[in-house]
């Protein structure tokens, strides 16, 4: 059950701080709560890898830790002629003292930088309905929360519809369920030859991968930087649609797992439940296989998109896949 504060006061401005609601069903006061107000309880998954949904038409957004609902809150997006962007963002900057460049030193504490065209996470004013620039607002004590548990890196969906996080049990080559057994199984299957294969990272951080269909190719981000790009085939079928996997936290020895959340980008769609179907029809390179069965620790995410990522819908350095150029 969410245990939080009950009410917040006396803080720096009126509308930002927020309040806290606790003792009843989480599923019932997400759909109820008022501007300002929000859901905090880490309890329910004390650690695992954090994603971030933003659902622009409830004008919420949803924490959740190794794929458990940990916070929820009442958000202000982009108004009209600023829309807020939709698709999927990392975390490219944290400042928790930030003040704007752009809009006469304005303060937007907790800031987490999704483009560096001025999109980001941060406490704003909440009137209860979309009023910003483009950032998506939080209440001040919310986004103190939130900031304490991301990284640079975070995945953050920001979209019309979303599913619910679920567990993929049976991945498909991409995302093996066990990466060292799939890596010797690769090297085995290629003869110890790796001519034309990417560098395997000495100390692997998590990376953001994304399976473009558009593209037709891979690619990879490490650090913020784009490290690898290659070919990938997709068997014929209906549109792979957008899901992002996120790689669980598992105890030393146990075979990795991980978590699908599929979103739609297209005011008055909703999205699929989320399937292994796409990742059972992508295929890549030997090469590129065992690249990514050592690349991926927990934490680290695979986008399977129609979408295209190419440079008019990323932010270098940083991965972003959105709908339309952020810069």
């Amino acid at each position: 059950m969410f245990n939080r504060r009950h009410f917040l006061h006396g803080l720096a401005f009126a509308g930002v701080a927020g309040i806290g609601l606790a003792g009843r069903s989480h599923a019932l006061d997400v759909d109820a709560m008022k501007p300002g107000e929000f859901l905090w309880d880490l309890d329910r998954a004390p650690d695992g890898p954090v994603v971030i949904l933003v659902s622009i038409p409830a004008q919420r957004l949803y924490v959740y830790r190794d794929g458990v609902l940990v916070g929820a809150t009442t958000v202000s997006t982009g108004r009209q002629g600023h829309e807020t962007p939709t698709g999927v963002f990392t975390i490219l900057q944290k400042d928790k003292d930030h003040h704007s460049s752009i809009y006469n030193n304005a303060s937007m504490p907790f800031t987490e930088r999704l483009t560096w065209s001025g999109v980001a996470l941060h406490a704003g004013s909440l009137p209860g309905y979309p009023t910003s620039h483009g950032c998506v607002h939080m209440p001040l004590a919310f986004s103190k929360d939130l900031f304490g548990i991301t990284r640079i890196g975070t995945p953050v969906i920001i979209a019309d519809s979303h599913s619910g996080p679920a567990d993929v049990l049976h991945p498909g080559l991409l995302l093996p369920a066990d990466a060292q057994a799939e890596a010797q199984a690769e090297t085995i299957m290629t003869n110890g030859d790796t001519a034309g294969a990417p560098a395997i990272p000495a100390s692997p951080v998590p990376a953001a991968v994304v399976a473009s269909a558009a593209d037709r190719t891979i690619y990879v981000m490490e650090n913020g930087e784009l490290t690898f790009e290659g070919p990938i085939t997709i068997a014929d079928g209906p549109p792979l649609g957008s899901t992002i996997y996120v790689m669980k936290a598992q105890p030393d020895g146990q075979p990795a797992q991980w978590v699908a959340i599929s979103y739609e980008t297209d005011s008055g769609s909703k999205a699929a439940t989320p399937s292994v179907d796409p990742l059972h029809r992508i295929t890549a390179d030997a090469s590129v296989r065992e690249y990514l069965a050592t690349l991926f620790v927990p934490g680290s995410t695979l986008l399977v998109t129609d979408d295209p990522a190419h440079p008019g819908t990323r932010s270098n350095p940083g991965f972003v896949v959105a709908t339309h150029p952020t810069s």
